[in-house]
């Protein structure tokens, strides 16, 4: 039986000591001032028991950890028809990366990159009344918290930058693989990554990946085989060129986003969250990779 708590203190200790913390993203102007010093870790267990320590109750912007809960809702919604659109190959690529969608026709390499994740708004935008509104209902209704809400000076700021995104949508559109028009799934996919949440909701909002599809109210929003290819996806593609490594280095399904996020699980067993805006080279958490690989470590709860 493991001590919780003992060991994300311990590991919550050495990382906040470390010299070495990353850089915060600078290309979304409204991230850029976050202060890296932040590192929240939190634990929630199938059987419903929460380890919490730093930061795990302060919100930050999930940016692409969102992709995951947008592909989840898109697959409840449309099923294995999302599959005409979208690959589920790695891309071993930065994830805003052009060259490979226009070298295969269209069809981004999954729904984890930029332009996967744009096909994905598309088809949520084609199949939702009020998309924008029915997606953040979804998130509060996985966390079981309606104080979720979008950050729309994150929003607007990636919509003033997102020049490469644009370009990704519009490549979309040429290959005849975005239904609608370009402003209006940019416009759903900028405030889809501006959602706020913290740890704390982060490791609810995805516990129906390690719960075979059902949420902490029980209720059944995915299928048990879409978990299984989500949480495939997470493995193999959650952390865009760096995949391999953090299944090296930590072995569980998860996602990463640009505003310092990281969630993992082990499904029957755990989801866990970190929060850490200094990112390493590849863009994700310095400090959060290193937590998870400490935890998983101690532990020895891993898929392997």
């Amino acid at each position: 039986m493991h001590n919780f708590q003992a060991v994300l203190e311990t590991i919550y200790h050495d990382a906040i000591n470390a010299d070495d913390k990353g850089k915060v993203a600078t290309y979304i102007p409204e991230l850029a001032h976050i202060d890296k010093g932040n590192l929240g870790i939190h634990l929630r267990t199938s059987d419903g028991k929460e380890y919490g320590v730093g930061d795990y109750n302060k919100p930050f912007s999930i940016q692409s950890i969102s992709k995951v809960l947008a592909l989840s809702k898109a697959m409840s919604l449309i099923g294995e028809d999302i599959w005409e659109r979208i690959d589920v190959e790695p891309s071993g690529n930065p994830f805003n990366f052009l060259s490979l969608l226009e070298i295969e026709n269209g069809i981004p390499r999954n729904p984890l990159i930029n332009s996967g994740a744009i096909v994905i708004a598309d088809v949520l935008i084609s199949n939702l009344k009020n998309p924008k509104e029915d997606f953040l209902n979804y998130v509060r209704e996985l966390t079981g918290d309606n104080t979720i809400n979008f950050n729309k000076a994150v929003a607007h700021s990636e919509k003033v930058t997102g020049f490469k995104n644009y370009a990704a949508a519009n490549l979309l559109k040429s290959f005849k693989n975005l239904n609608n028009p370009v402003e209006d799934v940019l416009d759903f996919y900028f405030h889809q990554c501006s959602i706020e949440m913290t740890c704390s909701q982060l490791s609810k909002a995805f516990y129906l990946f390690a719960n075979k599809g059902k949420c902490l109210k029980n209720k059944l929003h995915i299928t048990e085989q879409q978990v299984k290819r989500i949480n495939a996806l997470m493995l193999t593609c959650g952390f865009y060129d760096e995949a391999g490594e953090f299944a090296f280095e930590v072995g569980l399904p998860g996602k990463s986003g640009v505003g310092g996020g990281i969630v993992a699980l082990l499904p029957e067993k755990f989801v866990i969250s970190t929060w850490s805006p200094g990112l390493n080279i590849k863009g994700n958490s310095k400090l959060g990779m290193l937590a998870l690989e400490q935890f998983t470590t101690k532990t020895k709860l891993s898929i392997f």
